[in-house]
C-alpha cells in the first residue's frame, strides 16, 4: 500500500512538472513567433548580393516602386542590396501608417547621414532629442512669426526683391533657379537669423548653393548604391563631394552662430539661434549639463531649416511657373481671376478664399511636383499593416509620391489639372489624398510657411509677368521632367517674364 501511493504521488508530481513544461513552452513559442501570427508582406524574389536593385531605375527609383506596388501589393518586401525593407504605396495604406499607427516616428540611419553625423538637430535625429528638438523649433517659428501677419509682411517685402531681379532680364531668357532660392531662403533666414541678406552676397550665395547642391548628392544613384554597399562604394565622387561640401558648410553656419553669441541679447531675441542660445546658458546656469541644447543639436538644427525651408519651396515655385510657361491657357484664367478679384493691389493671405482657380493651381503643382517622393523610417515595434507583420527595426520606405499619383484617388493622375481642386461649381475643395507634407507625428513643421510662401510669391509674380518659353522653343518642348536628388526639382531650364505693365 505504501508503494501504491508513493508512486501515485511520484505520478502526481511528474505530470504537475509536464503540464508546467508544456505550458511554458506553449508561452515561449507564441513570444517566439511560432504561434498564430500575420505573415511578412510578399515581394520579388532578391538575387544574392544585389536583391532587387535591378528591379529599380536609378534615375526614378519611386516610379519604379510604385509599379511594383501595383503586382504586389500596397505593402511588399523589397530588397536593396542585401538590405531587406518594407515598401508603402498608395493613399489608404499610407494614411493609416502614419495617422494611425505610432509605430513609424523613427528615422532610419542610412550610412550616409552617419557619416554625415546628421543624427542630431530635428531631420535625422530619433527618440527624445528629436522630440525636443522639433517642439523647441516649433515654438520658437511660430514666436518669430511663422503663419503670421509678421511673416506675411516678410514674405511680401522679399517678394518686390524677387520682381526686380525678374524685371531686369527685360523679357530675355533666363534660369530662374538662383533668384528664386534666393528669395525664399531669405524667408527662413529671417525665422533662424532674424536678418534677409543681399542677392549678391557671396557668403548668402554659397549657403544656397551648399544646400541645394547637398540635397542632390544626397539622393544621387551612387550615393544610394553606397547606402546598399557601404563597404563596397565608399570611394563614389559624389559621397567624397559631398562630406567635403557639408562640413565647409557646417563651418560657415558655425560661423554664423559664434556671430549671434556675441551680439546676443536674451532680452531681445533676433530668430531662432538667439533663443536657442538663450536656452542652453540659461540651462547651464542651473548646471543641467546633460540637456539637449549643446552645439550639435544647434547646428543641425539650423542646418535642417535652412535646407528644408530653401529646397522644396523654391523647386515647387521654379515648377509653378514652368508649368504657367507650358499652359499658356491655365496662366490666362489665374491672371483673370486675380484681376478681378484683386486688381492692382498686394495679393494678401486672406485673399485665398477668393482665389479658387489660383489655389487649385497650386495645389495641382504641388501634386505634380511631387518634391519628396519617398521617406524612409524604421520600424520601432512590431506593428501590423493591412494585415502584414512588419518586425521592430524593419527600414520601411513610405512612398509619399504614389500618394499623390494615387489612380483610385485622382481622376487625371498623370494629367496637370486644376479640377483635381475644383468642385462643380468651380469652388476649391480639399483633398485626402493631398499629403506633399506628409503626414503624422513627423510631419512637415514649416508646412504653414511653405503654403503662405507659394500663394505670396507666385500671385506677385502672375500680376507683374507672363511666362513664356525662350525663343525657338514652344510650349509642348517645355520639359517637366523631375531630377531625382534628395528631393525632386526640375530639370535646368530657362523662362522669359515678360512685364505685365
Amino acid at each position: 500500500m505504501a508503494v501504491m501511493e508513493e508512486l501515485l504521488l511520484h505520478f502526481r508530481n511528474t505530470t504537475t512538472l509536464i503540464s508546467s513544461f508544456l505550458i511554458l513552452f506553449i508561452l515561449y513559442l507564441i513570444s517566439s513567433g511560432f504561434g498564430p501570427q500575420r505573415k511578412e508582406p510578399p515581394g520579388p524574389r532578391p538575387l544574392p548580393l544585389l536583391g532587387n536593385l535591378l528591379l529599380l531605375d536609378p534615375k526614378s527609383p519611386h516610379i519604379a516602386l510604385y509599379a511594383l506596388s501595383k503586382k504586389y501589393g500596397s505593402v511588399f518586401t523589397m530588397h536593396f542590396g542585401p538590405k531587406k525593407a518594407v515598401v508603402l504605396a498608395g493613399h489608404k495604406t499610407i494614411r493609416q501608417a502614419l495617422v494611425q499607427n505610432d509605430a513609424l516616428s523613427d528615422k532610419e540611419a542610412l550610412p550616409i547621414i552617419r557619416d554625415l553625423k546628421l543624427t542630431h538637430g530635428i531631420v535625422f535625429s530619433n527618440g527624445d532629442t528629436w522630440k525636443e528638438m522639433r517642439q523647441f523649433a516649433l515654438s520658437s517659428l511660430k514666436q518669430f512669426g511663422m503663419g503670421k501677419r509678421s511673416n506675411e509682411e516678410t514674405i511680401i517685402e522679399e517678394a518686390q526683391y524677387l520682381i526686380e531681379v525678374f524685371q531686369r532680364k527685360e523679357g530675355k531668357a533666363f534660369d530662374t533657379s538662383q533668384p528664386v532660392s534666393y528669395a525664399v531662403s531669405n524667408i527662413i533666414s529671417s525665422l533662424i537669423y532674424g536678418a534677409r541678406h543681399e542677392y549678391d552676397d557671396e557668403e548668402f550665395r554659397t549657403m544656397v548653393a551648399h544646400s541645394n547642391t547637398s540635397t542632390t548628392l544626397m539622393g544621387s544613384p551612387s550615393v544610394q548604391l553606397y547606402n546598399s554597399f557601404p563597404r563596397l562604394f565608399s570611394w563614389v565622387g559624389a559621397r567624397k563631394k559631398l562630406l567635403k561640401g557639408a562640413f565647409a558648410n557646417r563651418k560657415q553656419v558655425m560661423k554664423r552662430i559664434k556671430n549671434a553669441q556675441e551680439t546676443l541679447n536674451s532680452h531681445l531675441c533676433r530668430g531662432f539661434v538667439d533663443s536657442f542660445l538663450t536656452r542652453k546658458i540659461k540651462l547651464e546656469a542651473s548646471g543641467k549639463m546633460n540637456s539637449h541644447y549643446h552645439d550639435d543639436n544647434l547646428q543641425l538644427s539650423v542646418i535642417n531649416m535652412f535646407t528644408a525651408g530653401t529646397e522644396s519651396t523654391s523647386s515647387t515655385l521654379r515648377y509653378s511657373l514652368l508649368i504657367m510657361a507650358k499652359y499658356p491657357e491655365i496662366q490666362d484664367r489665374v491672371q483673370m481671376e486675380l484681376a478681378r478679384v484683386i486688381g492692382s493691389r498686394q495679393p494678401r493671405v486672406e485673399d485665398r478664399k477668393n482665389l479658387p482657380y489660383t489655389e487649385a493651381v497650386i495645389h495641382e503643382t504641388q501634386r505634380v511636383a511631387n518634391g519628396v517622393p519617398f521617406i524612409v523610417r524604421s520600424a520601432s515595434k512590431d506593428f501590423t499593416c493591412q494585415d502584414y507583420l512588419i518586425k521592430k527595426g524593419t527600414p520601411v520606405v513610405i512612398l509619399l509620391s504614389s500618394v499623390l499619383q494615387d489612380e483610385d484617388e485622382w481622376e487625371n493622375t498623370y494629367s496637370f489639372n486644376p479640377g483635381h481642386f475644383l468642385d462643380e461649381e468651380g469652388n476649391f475643395r480639399k483633398r485626402d489624398a493631398f499629403l506633399p507634407f506628409s503626414a503624422g507625428s513627423r510631419n512637415c513643421i514649416g508646412e504653414i510657411l511653405a503654403r503662405m510662401e507659394l500663394f505670396l510669391f507666385f500671385t506677385s509674380l502672375l500680376q507683374h509677368f507672363r511666362f513664356t518659353p525662350p525663343p525657338g522653343v514652344t510650349e509642348d518642348e517645355l520639359d517637366l521632367t523631375s531630377v531625382v536628388g534628395f528631393t525632386l526639382t526640375p530639370a535646368m531650364h530657362k523662362l522669359c517674364a515678360i512685364s505685365r505693365h
